[in-house]
């Protein structure tokens, strides 16, 4: 009997553990996408002539950041 259990107990922590690893992955691929939408605005508001370069440059670094962190598969759909 124990050794069910602790097969159980085992198969429940992968569970959550690859539960928790969907979230996270969810998590980051929102973050990306808020951030590319940050781009996209920063940009078209600079090209409208209200916004500024610096803005841009900035939405620009904090999505290469969240890439370097975290990998780009949010710009391709995974």
């Amino acid at each position: 009997m124990a050794g069910f259990l602790d097969r159980a107990k085992e198969q429940a922590q992968r569970g959550l553990t690859q539960g928790k690893q969907k979230i996270d992955e969810v998590q980051e691929k929102r973050a990306g996408d808020a951030l590319l939408k940050k781009l996209g605005a920063a940009y078209y508001a600079e090209r409208r002539g209200t916004g500024s370069s610096q803005a841009t440059q900035q939405a620009l670094q904090d999505l290469e950041s969240h890439v370097a962190t975290h990998g780009d598969g949010f710009l391709h759909g995974n």
